[in-house]
């Protein structure tokens, strides 16, 4: 019978496969940065920014409500049937790109993306919630989500030179289906169901969680992931702010540079500095919460986007515009996994993963929230002073999660 045993070096193994996987899922999100809101306007007439952003929204909303549904299914059946699913799931979205005959067909080629990437991901979050323990949890976090956003980083910046050179459809999404491809491989072959190590974790513990442990239903954990627990329900309002913002880089700023006279590949560039930022940082700043805490790390990192934002806002040219993205991906490198582990110190580990998954709802409705805010905005006044209000959002939010959140790692966690 094998043994089970927590931590990053006893299941270093298992560990690295799911690194690799991480930076997969990256890459068949990246392969879109540079290239989908210049497809809209150059291959197929889109004019409208908020009909531009909504391949955005149709992401965000099929990956959320998937986050929520994986979540759940990964507590019932396991997490690797979830991550084999997402990848069978997850192939066929390249190959849509590249012969999609209208841009509703790109919408919902968006649609699949976000039930892949909800299915992937979230089984890959709560695997390395599962292996490490309470202890290194935040490194962990910051080693995944770091690894996923360099693949996003490494893919936008190489779809991007491939459109330069050969255009924008067919050639660069096949960076996309290579990493599907992959991921699929790997997920069925080599990763290993971790729930063991999960009920492991439960009977090592002797410190209290928030709220119960049984008696849960599952609208239970909803109202107290979502409103009730305050480090919970701010997690949830940070992560919802985060990809707010992060909609409208993803689907504004290309149209931003663009008109400022930016060429293909400085575009293509400045796409991957956001998310390579955002990636190396995170794993500095993941390890950084296990030893400071969770709750400064996540405020800090709220106001630095907003700071990038608002640089974006005012700024022109290429010099400009790279401080505004390095700014934006640090304080998202601050705050992507450092969210994370506070859901997983907060959580009990017999619903940690449902709790998971109802973070990752809210979070990725941001996308949703950001993509319809940000299009509306700059259609009625431009894309400069909506970015401004993004900007002014996610400062709030910072302050909320300053005055609400409590400590949850370390000795001053209730």
């Amino acid at each position: 019978m094998r043994v089970v045993r927590l931590g990053m070096r006893a299941n270093l193994a298992q560990f690295l496969f799911l690194v690799v996987v991480s930076a997969l899922v990256g890459g068949t999100v990246g392969q879109e940065r540079a290239i989908v809101p210049l497809l809209a306007r150059q291959t197929f007439g889109v004019r409208a920014f908020s009909t531009t952003v909504a391949f955005v929204a149709a992401f965000g909303l099929a990956k959320a409500v998937t986050n929520l549904v994986a979540g759940r299914l990964c507590d019932r059946i396991g997490r690797k049937p979830v991550m084999v699913a997402g990848w069978v799931v997850g192939v066929p979205v390249p190959l849509l790109l590249m012969w999609a005959p209208s841009w509703s067909w790109v919408v919902a080629a968006n649609v699949v993306l976000g039930i892949h990437d909800g299915l992937t991901s979230s089984a890959l979050v709560i695997m390395k919630i599962d292996l490490v323990g309470s202890a290194r949890r935040g490194l962990a976090m910051g080693i995944t989500e770091g690894s996923g956003y360099l693949g996003v980083a490494g893919a936008a910046f190489a779809a991007g030179l491939i459109a330069a050179r050969n255009g924008l459809r067919p050639d660069p999404f096949f960076v996309g289906l290579g990493c599907a491809a992959i991921g699929l491989v790997i997920a069925a072959v080599f990763i290993d169901e971790t729930r063991a190590h999960a009920r492991h974790e439960e009977a090592l513990e002797t410190r209290s969680w928030s709220g119960p442990a049984d008696g849960l239903t599952a609208a239970a954990v909803f109202r107290l992931v979502s409103f009730r627990e305050p480090a919970l329900s701010s997690c949830v309002q940070a992560g919802f702010f985060n990809n707010l913002n992060d909609a409208v880089a993803w689907g504004l700023f290309p149209i931003l540079f663009a008109r400022g006279g930016l060429s293909l590949a400085a575009i293509a560039a400045l796409a991957a500095m956001y998310p390579a930022i955002w990636g190396i940082g995170q794993f500095a700043t993941g390890a950084m919460s296990d030893r400071v805490g969770r709750k400064g790390i996540i405020v800090g990192g709220m106001w630095l986007q907003a700071a990038g934002l608002a640089v974006a806002a005012v700024g022109t040219g290429f010099g400009a515009w790279t401080v505004a993205v390095i700014a934006l991906g640090a304080g998202t490198a601050f705050v992507y996994p450092t969210l994370l582990a506070a859901v997983g110190d907060a959580a009990h580990p017999r619903w940690r993963a449902s709790a998971v998954g109802i973070y990752r709802l809210w979070r990725d409705m941001g996308l949703v929230a950001g993509a319809v805010l940000g299009g509306f905005l700059a259609d009625a006044f431009g894309l400069r002073p909506a970015i401004w209000l993004v900007a002014a959002l996610t400062a709030g939010s910072g302050v909320l999660a300053a005055i609400r959140m409590y400590e949850t790692h370390g000795p001053e966690r209730p």
